[in-house]
């Protein structure tokens, strides 16, 4: 009787997330303290319950009761214990209760980590987070129930989608929906100073910690999957423009918007509407990537199958959201003072235009992913929007932040003489100007636009090394480094690492298909690649043709790879399991294909890829840039008296 015990669990939190919605908004509305009183122990017991629940789903898993379908479907006896783990969200039901299981977690943690707040804004918060659970609840009962039984039950599972089972599905997953999820806390805060009706620097000083976990969380998720769709899918891509890599590509940038937006509207009293919007956008962002990837409307090797029910749900869903809580910005945003004004030449005009332009990539990309959907669905033909789109307008966007980001820290608020940060920046545009020569000119197989790529990296690097350099100088020692400052420092150093990565990457990465002999050497940028043949492995739930290829440089050997093609015991797919040997200057990379004979000569896909471990090096420093700001104790005072309001 477990599983159905945890689908009372779930019905349990229904009626908790209902009394969470309800009451503390009204004792917040009427001034009833014990109403309000109400939202942090409810706040709790919504995190048991669903935890309850998610419990005996994955103990589900792990005793293989096959009696639920869900487990059926996505099981397997001979698969292995750490996937068993995993398989709980390798499909939509589960993957569905991890989502909400995360935006409890991030409930209750707002009830324990706000006491320092007032009441009325704790009850509106927890109320808007509430109502949230409680749409998702529904989803998950109505349409998605992960407890479902399967009578009679079948005698085996038909295994876990063989593309899942590796380590990147440990972590991938729930770090991409801490970070989605996260976004919730920043839009419960926006709508809760809403509904309060008063959008002051104190509302966004409490959500800032927020907003930057969040953020930081999700850029470390979208790192680790462009990392296991590099090694896992054989084709050595770290991004392909995907519509659901798209889907959480969008809250990022509208994320890291929202995070400028968020320290304008607190220090200056600026940019209220902007803060609000974002706050909205970045949740709403996520919304529309569950309801791209559940709904049915796309393919992708990301998204799940599921039925129209689903994605009529999800969809009312998003309406109600993203509608109400425009609807409530429209009738307050009229009564916001507008803050200080701040002339052309000023830090708020560069974080201004660093907002447009993130804003702006982001709509590029919700257009070149929903356009497709809506011309088919009015009849106007099949139309495919690919990389040559993304990829060209993106670059386009981002050139002209890259430029800016340098001025931004060195910039005055309010009004600013250019005059002055052009002079101290004008030595180090110098610098970045030599390096792109150098490159050019210089640089093994370097291009264009390696050397373009190295001016982009070069002068975001020499512009935040020349802001450190004016901090460390700072006569007070105590004002040198916030952890704020210490954060951006961070996240732009790591901008900078990644558009090198992305560009010598890109511009010098060099791949040969072979049809290979055992016995054959092949030579590529200096790496000679000997394929000795391929052999039959047993593992845990398939049979494995291993192959061997030992690459030498100089003469002397310095990696042995071992691809793979793997048949899996249930169902019979057959997977691609690519082989590297990684290091921070360069990766080899071989993909095994077919077979060509019956002599064992074999497809071989080779690779040399330079310095692409910049990319991932450079968004784990930005991430850690956004978890370092947390920190500033700036965040647990509360905002003096004279602060814009």
């Amino acid at each position: 009787m477990l599983p159905e015990l945890g689908l009372v669990s779930l019905a349990l939190a229904l009626m908790l997330a209902l009394a969470l919605s309800v009451l503390p908004l009204l004792g917040a509305q009427r001034g009833l303290a014990p109403w309000m009183a109400t939202a942090r122990p409810l706040a709790y017991a919504l995190l048991v319950v669903v935890s309850v629940s998610y419990a005996l789903l994955t103990w589900a898993f792990l005793q293989h009761d096959f009696s639920v379908a869900y487990v059926a479907q996505n099981s397997n006896s001979l698969l292995p214990r750490a996937y068993q783990f995993t398989a709980v969200w390798s499909a939509h039901e589960g993957s569905l209760l991890l989502w909400l299981w995360f935006l409890v977690l991030w409930t209750a943690l707002v009830a324990r980590f706000s006491k320092a707040l007032p009441m009325p804004v704790v009850a509106r918060v927890l109320a808007v987070m509430g109502m949230i659970a409680l749409g998702f609840l529904a989803f998950t009962l109505f349409t998605s129930n992960p407890f479902e039984r399967l009578l009679p039950a079948v005698a085996e599972g038909r295994d876990m989608n063989p593309l899942l089972q590796d380590p990147g599905m440990i972590f991938h997953p729930p770090l991409l929906y801490t970070g989605y999820v996260g976004f919730a806390v920043a839009f419960a805060f926006a709508v809760a100073a809403l509904i309060d009706g008063k959008v002051d620097a104190q509302w966004v000083r409490w959500s800032r910690p927020w907003t930057n976990v969040a953020w930081a969380f999700l850029t470390l998720g979208i790192a680790l999957g462009s990392f296991w769709a590099y090694y896992e899918l054989g084709w050595g891509g770290w991004w392909f423009w995907d519509p659901v890599e798209n889907a959480s590509f969008m809250p990022w940038l509208v994320g890291a918007a929202l995070l400028h937006s968020q320290a304008v509207t607190e220090k200056r009293g600026s940019f209220r509407g902007w803060t609000l919007l974002l706050a909205i956008a970045a949740f709403s962002l996520s919304l529309l990537g569950t309801f791209l990837v559940r709904s049915g409307v796309l393919t992708s090797v990301h998204a799940f199958a599921s039925d129209p029910e689903r994605g009529m749900f999800i969809l009312a869903f998003l309406v109600v959201v993203i509608g109400g809580s425009l609807l409530l910005y429209a009738l307050r945003a009229p009564k916001m003072e507008t803050g200080k004004p701040f002339a052309a030449a000023s830090r708020e005009t560069f974080l201004l235009a660093n907002n447009l332009l993130l804003t702006a990539a982001a709509a590029m990309i919700l257009l070149g992913t929903l356009y497709p959907l809506l011309a088919e669905a009015l009849d106007l033909g099949k139309i495919s929007v690919g990389p040559p789109y993304f990829g060209l307008l993106f670059i386009l966007l981002m050139a002209p932040l890259v430029a800016l980001v340098p001025f931004g820290p060195l910039t005055r608020w309010q009004r600013e003489d250019l005059s002055q940060p052009l002079r101290w920046l004008a030595p180090w545009a110098v610098l970045a100007g030599v390096v792109a020569v150098i490159t050019f000119f210089a640089w093994p197989h370097g291009t264009a636009k390696t050397a373009f790529g190295l001016l982009g990296a070069a002068w975001v690097a020499a512009g935040t090394a020349r802001f450190a350099w004016q901090r460390l100088k700072s006569t007070s020692q105590g004002q040198r480094f916030t952890a704020e400052m210490a954060g951006m420092l961070l996240a732009h150093a790591g901008i900078a690492v990644f558009v090198a990565g992305v560009f010598i990457t890109e511009s010098t990465s060099i791949e040969k298909d072979v049809a290979a002999k055992p016995g054959q050497h092949f030579e590529l940028r200096g790496h000679d690649f000997h394929f000795e043949g391929v052999e039959k492995r047993q593992g845990p739930n398939y049979l494995a043709d291993h192959g061997t290829v030992v690459v030498r440089r100089d003469g002397r050997e310095i990696a042995t790879l071992h691809p793979e093609k793997r048949a899996y015991a249930a169902g019979g797919q057959v997977m691609t399991e690519a082989a590297l040997d990684g290091g921070l200057t360069r990766d080899l990379y071989v993909a095994l294909g077919e077979p060509l004979d019956a002599n064992g000569t074999w497809a071989l896909r080779l690779y040399v890829k330079p310095w692409i471990r910049l990319i991932w090096l450079g968004s784990l420093l930005m991430a850690l840039g956004g978890f370092v700001v947390v920190f500033d104790r700036r965040f647990r005072r509360p905002v003096p008296a004279g602060v814009p309001a």
